[in-house]
């Protein structure tokens, strides 16, 4: 069921520091309602909340001139990934480090990478063959479509570290990556600032064991182990030049885009990243995720969906809105 979520909570930060570091924001506390505020009363029919939800979608869309998808892990769920939710959920996507009793914040650490790089790159030699085998669900297709008809096109931020949007087919200057890469590769130390591209590297891992059974990437400068230039958990030695480069691609994007409209896909709370990003921005906002759609900010919609349906029901309603949509991107 599609739901519009409404509420008068505000969102809490308690970091003082750079806009972008997502550690510190909480959740007021929101109301999950279906409503129609022509009638100023809950919906009481699912269906009805359904076209509704979609519909005040899609006129927003209609009468913006670019479009910002914004991603977090829930956005490949679709496509068959795991989005690790909650310590029980990366325990049943890998049950021998559930075994363990390793938490993904234990794995997914440069410590990790030193103390036993043989689990660390088992479990991203894993994560990137699965990568590189999933193909795109049909919603990345439906985002270009709509992104079509918007004169200033759009334009990806996600913390996502998959590669899904490039193989979708979005172009690499249109996409942010916050996070980093796992199709890239650094030195683990780092002996310099040298972000290579991992396409030649192919892991063997022993997936019972999670464990990597070949040998591991090697910096070519130093000779030391690499490791993904992906943001991990405790991470000093994160090279974040090629994200930079990429944070200055959306900057010009965002400053030169008269009348942007964001569409979050899958982002949750547990590392709000995505999420917190999206609300700053002073963009009408529309919050597509099946178990935290809750908005904080007036104007902003939530919809109580997966990505692929949600953006299957709001393409229909575009549709049915084709002559003001029409008009409104001239």
């Amino acid at each position: 069921m599609i739901q519009i979520i409404i509420t008068d909570s505000p969102r809490v930060c308690r970091d003082h520091g750079d806009s972008r570091c997502m550690r510190h924001w909480i959740n007021g506390a929101t109301a999950v309602v279906p409503f129609d505020d022509t009638r100023g009363d809950p919906l009481t029919e699912p269906s009805h909340t359904n076209d509704e939800a979609c519909r005040r979608a899609a006129a927003c869309i209609a009468s913006a001139s670019g479009l910002l998808i914004t991603a977090g892990a829930g956005m490949g769920v679709d496509s068959g990934l795991p989005d690790f939710r909650g310590t029980e959920g990366f325990w049943r996507a890998y049950p021998t480090l559930g075994a363990a009793g390793l938490r993904f914040e234990e794995v997914a650490s440069p410590g990790t990478f030193h103390a036993d790089p043989r689990l660390a790159w088992g479990f991203y030699g894993h994560r990137l063959n699965l990568y590189r085998a999933t193909q795109p669900h049909a919603g990345f297709g439906l985002l270009r479509a709509i992104a079509r008809h918007l004169p200033d096109g759009a334009f990806v931020l996600t913390s996502n570290v998959d590669g899904q949007f490039q193989k979708a087919g979005f172009l690499d200057d249109a996409i942010y990556e916050v996070h980093g890469s796992i199709h890239d590769l650094q030195c683990l130390a780092p002996c310099s600032e040298l972000v290579w591209p991992g396409g030649e590297y192919a892991p063997a891992v022993d997936a019972a064991g999670c464990r990597l059974v070949s040998e591991p990437p090697r910096c070519g400068a130093c000779g030391g182990l690499a490791r993904p230039n992906v943001l991990m958990f405790g991470d000093d030695g994160w090279i974040g030049a090629r994200a930079a480069v990429q944070r200055r691609h959306f900057d010009r994007w965002i400053a030169r885009t008269a009348r942007p409209v964001i569409i979050e896909l899958g982002a949750g709370t547990a590392i709000p990243t995505v999420r917190r990003i999206g609300d700053t921005l002073g963009a009408p906002l529309i919050r597509i995720n099946t178990r935290e759609p809750q908005v904080s900010q007036p104007g902003h919609l939530g919809i109580a969906a997966g990505a692929r349906e949600a953006l299957l029901r709001i393409t229909g309603a575009l549709r049915a809105l084709e002559p003001a949509f029409a008009t409104a991107r001239r």
